[in-house]
């Protein structure tokens, strides 16, 4: 991968790149649409992701070229001129990122010629934009030598989402991907960004993802209504308690003050919110406690919730759930990522992963119409210079 990368670069640029550098995409076990509630997440980054070769170049020029666009040519743009363009379209994120490290008073002092290839699929829910933010802070910061962690790469990719890209995503993405460890998941308090990494040990099961192949895009979807009545029922419950979060709420402290939000669809929506967090909880204890049917049954409860209470799923993901959970040697599966297209992710036996993905992929090809893309994945590490 490296040499192609280096002769893409020299024939895209005409000039030698300085150096390779790889981000992971991440996979969400548990804990959907809890990271801007103030609760509990557990990815882990994937070993597939998205490369670049880069160099500093002599003016305040970018010039960004993607292998997986190749029809879009080389997209250029000035440090001095840093705004969203649609026309840059995906290019939009790692300005974005070199924009909030400029702000933050990082010495991106030059401009530079960027190239990508990404192995994740585009609008997938593997967080294919979330690793071009990590991969553009690391290379930045590897090519001008100036001191940033991995945290804080992670907050600033979160930053550029926020404000340049303008969807109202929580820290998980740009986290799992800057901070993953090879075979362990993260399990992270996005109340205070505190974790601790799990091994993930499935022993005779398999990761696999389901790609549903609906493009969707998450600043044009409902995610950030999502976020907006999550909002709306924590500004009612805080009424009648002291919280900072829905995350701060058992069950049984939800059922108790719930009626206060006095809105069915709101309620429904902090539901899921409070009980999926405390399922990611009780998933990881399951998973230190090796009780892998238990973590399981936990993955399904959780898509469940996402389909009935928040309401992001959609007929593409629905399929592939209810047809993963009618096959043998399932343990568990759920819709992964934002929704409304994107994967689902499936604990599977190792001896039924072949006939889980023929019989998954022929169901859906019947109900959907277009094919589904499968991927037996492992938990990789961050970020890296090959």
């Amino acid at each position: 991968m490296k040499e192609k990368l280096l002769q893409e670069f020299q024939k895209v640029f005409g000039r030698a790149a300085e150096g390779v550098y790889f981000a992971p995409g991440r996979v969400n076990l548990i804990g959907e649409h809890t990271d801007y509630n103030g609760g509990h997440v557990f990815p882990c980054a994937l070993t597939i992701g998205t490369y670049a070769a880069a160099a500093k170049n002599d003016d305040k020029t970018l010039r960004f070229y993607s292998m997986n666009f190749e029809k879009l040519g080389v997209i250029e743009t000035s440090l001095e001129n840093m705004v969203k363009v649609a026309e840059h379209n995906w290019a939009n994120y790692p300005k974005g990122v070199l924009q909030v490290l400029m702000d933050a008073g990082y010495p991106v002092t030059s401009g530079m010629d960027i190239l990508y290839f990404g192995n994740i699929p585009n609008s997938s829910g593997l967080s294919s934009s979330a690793s071009i933010e990590v991969l553009t802070a690391y290379v930045a910061r590897e090519l001008f030598g100036f001191e940033v962690d991995f945290v804080e790469i992670a907050k600033l990719g979160q930053k550029a989402e926020n404000e340049f890209i303008g969807v109202n995503c929580g820290i998980m993405d740009q986290f799992a991907i800057a901070m993953g460890k090879t075979e362990h998941a993260i399990f992270l308090d996005t109340a205070d960004l505190s974790y601790e990494y799990a091994p993930i040990r499935l022993e005779d099961a398999k990761i696999v993802i389901a790609c549903s192949n609906k493009k969707r895009g998450l600043g044009d979807s409902k995610y950030n209504e999502r976020r907006s009545e999550c909002e709306a029922a924590l500004a009612k419950l805080q009424t009648v308690k002291s919280i900072a979060s829905l995350g701060e709420l058992t069950e049984a402290e939800f059922e108790e003050i719930k009626s206060v939000i006095a809105d069915p669809i709101k309620e429904k929506r902090a539901k899921h919110a409070v009980y999926e967090n405390q399922r990611t909880i009780q998933a990881v204890k399951a998973l230190k406690e090796n009780d892998i049917a238990l973590f399981g049954q936990l993955m399904i409860q959780s898509h469940d919730s996402l389909r009935d209470d928040y309401e992001v799923t959609g007929k593409e993901l629905d399929t592939l759930v209810a047809s993963a959970l009618k096959q043998e040697g399932v343990i568990g599966s759920r819709m992964t990522g934002a929704g409304f297209g994107g994967c689902t992710v499936s604990i599977v036996k190792n001896e039924c992963v072949d006939a889980f993905i023929r019989e998954v992929g022929k169901e859906y090809l019947e109900t959907i119409g277009y094919a589904a893309d499968f991927y037996v994945v492992e938990a990789g590490s961050g970020p890296c210079t090959l």
